[in-house]
């Protein structure tokens, strides 16, 4: 595993930083979408697949840039840097995954070059198991139920996952479809927007079945990539922060000059660094590693990158009144922070995850060192 980013990468990231600074910064694009509940506009969306950003994960021979996860998690982190509130997470990410996952592709071919030019952008759900019917009919399939889906009013298709014994299949609906009815859910994060899609008889295309640990594969590259998108808004406001504290003069000095002060922005730093090496961690192993050691990083990330919301409330600390202002950016990154804690749960449950398997490997260790 190569800890360095090569050329092309940090030309990638050059390029993507620019794009946003230039076409969607937070003052020009995010604040004016907070209360859109798409998140973003056209041609903004159009700028990103132009760039290739919308078709990272998408394989050449469908359109795509192919690239990996590695470098996708590039991407994520300057989206998360830009507080980009658009659905390129669910789109970029979400659906060309579950369609790999599933092994889905040549079903999805039309699907994946449309994901890959701007064209249809696309959401998956749900990332939980969820109660949710397949009828079939003379028509073809309808699902029933309902799910809580990321980006819904600006997907033009959902990806739905359905459970059905041993086997988890994967679906695609259109949001515009009859019998789908979409409600957006409040949430502390404006620049993510969540909703719950009720299906009453939509109709649906199955594109692909495989085992269940399909869906946890995808779960996992998911949390790979908004915990590289949190690492980006964390990095951002680290470097706010410290600018800040070294311009600030209080008492004749600036404030970074004071113990108290530096200890605190050492403590975001350090936060900060240590999610980022899960993060390469973790998407290297997206890309090389076998099912299980994925979801072990992703266990890990989501287990200790929770506490980058503690940045958040650190930096806000260190700006003092002013970051406590709605005109101030700094609240913006800290609900993109929070929202990242809460997706799929606190780290509670992680934690004992990685306890449980650490405790497993404590037990296989000590059995096969017995036998030799």
């Amino acid at each position: 595993m190569n800890l360095e980013p090569t050329d092309e990468q940090r030309a990638l990231r050059d390029t993507v930083r620019r794009y946003f600074a230039e076409h969607a910064s937070i003052a020009g694009h995010v604040r004016p979408m907070l209360a859109d509940p798409t998140g973003t506009t056209s041609a903004t969306w159009q700028g990103l697949a132009e760039l290739g950003a919308t078709g990272v994960l998408v394989p050449s021979e469908y359109g795509g840039t192919g690239m990996s996860m590695v470098d996708t998690c590039i991407v994520a982190e300057e989206a998360g840097a830009a507080l980009f509130p658009g659905p390129w997470l669910s789109s970029a990410v979400g659906a060309p995954r579950a369609i790999a996952r599933f092994a889905a592709e040549l079903a999805a071919a039309d699907l994946l070059a449309a994901i890959a030019d701007g064209t249809v952008i696309a959401t998956v759900a749900p990332l939980v198991e969820s109660a949710v019917n397949v009828v079939d009919g003379p028509a073809g399939a309808t699902l029933h139920g309902e799910f809580d889906v990321a980006d819904a009013a600006a997907a033009d298709v959902v990806l739905a996952i359905v459970e059905d014994h041993d086997l988890s299949h994967l679906y695609v609906l259109e949001t515009a479809s009859e019998g789908i009815e979409l409600e957006l859910l409040p949430g502390i994060d404006q620049t993510r927007k969540t909703f719950r899609v009720r299906m009453d008889g939509a109709p649906a295309r199955l594109l692909g079945s495989a085992g269940r640990g399909a869906r946890v594969a995808m779960v996992d590259d998911v949390l790979v990539a908004s915990a590289a998108d949190a690492l980006g808004a964390a990095q951002r406001l680290v470097d706010m922060v410290v600018e800040y504290a070294k311009t600030r003069v209080q008492f004749g000095q600036p404030i970074g000059s004071f113990q108290s002060v530096a200890h605190l922005c050492v403590d975001m730093y350090e936060t900060v660094e240590l999610t980022r090496s899960g993060v390469i961690h973790a998407a290297w192993a997206a890309d090389e590693a076998d099912a299980d050691e994925l979801h072990l990083a992703a266990l890990r990330l989501k287990g200790f990158a929770a506490r980058l919301a503690a940045v958040g409330d650190t930096a806000i600390q260190v700006l003092g009144g002013i970051g406590f202002t709605w005109e101030h950016d700094a609240h913006l990154y800290l609900k993109r922070l929070l929202s990242w804690s809460a997706l799929l749960g606190g780290s509670g449950p992680y934690l004992e995850a990685i306890g449980v398997e650490f405790a497993k490997s404590v037990v296989h260790q000590a059995h096969t060192g017995s036998r030799a």
